[in-house]
């Protein structure tokens, strides 16, 4: 959940990419994650807060870069392509490496290609080792957990990790090179499209040609076309890796979410609202002074203030008796949510954030566009990769539905009806939802994260999640979501005929 799946606010961002794992620091690097600056530093340059109080700590990092040759292309060149990507985000590398693999050739244009991702990414460990990615991993907590209240815990035997986004752009960038893979640095301006072909235009005054063009930019861009409303319910978050006094978490359990409210005793005007429109901490204890938190409003419409987000995390690490002595990194997120898919068929195609893939009831996306660029790849080559040389309207609708074929559509219908019931919870009936959701079968609730659950599971979810839940819950989801669940129908309709 953004934390679920995080990030410098870069246009629209994401945290979070929110079974067994038979050790959890064996195949990686390090245990520890990757600082961009040095932890050697002189006592008396330590300015440490006062408990709670961190916001007027400056974070210390400083934007990176990769120290990599790439291909670049040349403008005195014949400026034709089968596919430009538009990003080199994490969607926009893993389709090149994917695309490249079968002969298509590719330029990836970006205004800065070997700048580090902004973003921590977390990530399910099943989800990252069934993609052969879990050495991109810098940490691994062999469980989770879920503070519903004060007197209630969910523990999870479900190992979570935190991506290294330096180790996953390094691999990702090492295989387009190996696939001849061509990078352009500039912002695109324009898209011009013609019947076989399109043209982009360039912020350094160049053009480029390709059959296909792919916008990977997130969720800012203005190159992809939407035909409804964009409804969007929104994920806030501010999140710091910090170095602190100390903290009161299990080094061996990674926080997924935290619903307590007891550090809003002395607050009354937070903890009315919070009561309200809740809100949660998100915590990655690395060792005992090193921590990852973060706090998050799970989905919101209209969106939570970034104000009230700060002054909630403020409040809570006082109460945890959390003093933090420096800010090595911050985030500030927000993710939109649900809300209708692009216009299907369209000229450009989309991957990542602006695709529609975000989780519409979580925020999670990382690993599911990772798992779903092999699928569009795949598409692609059928069209460009062929002697026939599809393109045109039938590549558009070829590659679009291989994005978005009707089985993903309708699911993602289900899954934007449990992000409009929960934006009726108040913070008691979201602690209930969690309570039961998490007292499901593994099955389900591991599928429904990692959206790999098919329209009939998650008919079998639902109903099993009215199951486990309390009567009051059950009466809290009958007498507010009669709306949604009609809108939900009604969209299932659309899209089947």
């Amino acid at each position: 959940m953004g934390t679920l799946v995080g990030p410098v606010l870069s246009a629209f961002t994401t945290s979070k990419d929110r079974p067994l794992f038979p050790s959890p620091t064996a195949s990686l690097p390090s245990s520890k994650p990757h600082l961009t600056t040095s932890r050697r530093i002189h006592h008396h340059e330590i300015n440490t807060s006062r408990f709670g109080n961190f916001l007027h700590l400056k974070p210390e990092s400083k934007p990176g870069f990769l120290d990599s040759d790439l291909p670049w292309f040349n403008p005195s060149d014949r400026p034709c392509f089968d596919v430009i990507i538009i990003g080199t985000g994490p969607g926009g590398l893993r389709l090149a490496e994917q695309v490249s693999q079968y002969g298509i050739k590719v330029c990836c244009v970006d205004p800065s290609p070997l700048s580090f991702w902004p973003n921590n990414y977390g990530v399910w460990v099943d989800e990252f080792e069934s993609l052969g990615l879990v050495e991109c991993l810098d940490k691994i907590w062999p469980m989770t957990c879920v503070y519903i209240d004060d007197h209630k815990t969910k523990y999870l035997d479900r190992p979570y990790g935190r991506v290294s986004r330096k180790i996953l752009k390094t691999k990702l960038l090492e295989n387009c090179v190996s696939n001849s893979v061509k990078f352009h640095k500039a912002k695109v301006w324009q898209v011009k499209h013609e019947e076989f072909e399109s043209t982009i235009q360039c912020d350094d005054g160049s053009e480029l040609k390709a059959s296909l063009i792919v916008d990977a930019s997130g969720f800012s861009s203005s190159f992809v076309e939407y035909d409804k409303p964009r409804n969007y319910g929104y994920q806030i978050a501010h999140g710091i890796l910090a170095e602190v006094d100390s903290h009161p978490f299990d080094l061996d359990k990674m926080v997924l979410m935290d619903w307590r409210d007891s550090h809003l005793g002395n607050e009354p005007y937070l903890r009315v609202n919070n009561s309200k429109l809740a809100t949660f901490l998100y915590a990655m204890p690395f060792d005992s002074n090193l921590i990852f938190l973060e706090e998050t409003s799970l989905v919101s419409r209209p969106v939570l203030s970034y104000s009230e987000i700060k002054r909630r995390m403020e409040a809570r690490l006082r109460h945890l008796g959390i003093r933090v002595r420096r800010v090595i990194e911050d985030e500030k997120c927000l993710i939109p949510m649900g809300g209708p898919l692009p216009r299907i068929p369209q000229n450009v195609m989309a991957i990542g954030g602006i695709s529609g893939v975000v989780h519409p009831s979580t925020g999670y996306m990382v690993a599911r566009t990772m798992a779903l660029a092999p699928l569009v790849a795949e598409a692609i080559a059928e069209c460009l990769g062929s002697t026939r040389m599809i393109r045109g309207r039938p590549l558009y609708h070829k590659v679009w539905n291989g994005l978005w074929p009707t089985e993903r559509r309708l699911s993602r219908e289900f899954c934007c009806f449990g992000m409009e019931t929960l934006l009726k919870l108040d913070l008691v009936g979201t602690r209930n939802f969690f309570e039961a959701f998490f007292d499901l079968d593994p099955y389900y609730w591991h599928g429904f994260l990692s959206s790999r659950l098919s329209l009939h599971e998650l008919a079998s979810f639902s109903l099993s999640l009215f199951g486990h839940a309390s009567n009051s819950s059950r009466l809290d989801i009958m007498s507010k979501c009669p709306v949604p669940l009609v809108r939900m129908l009604g969209n299932l309709a659309l899209q089947v005929i």
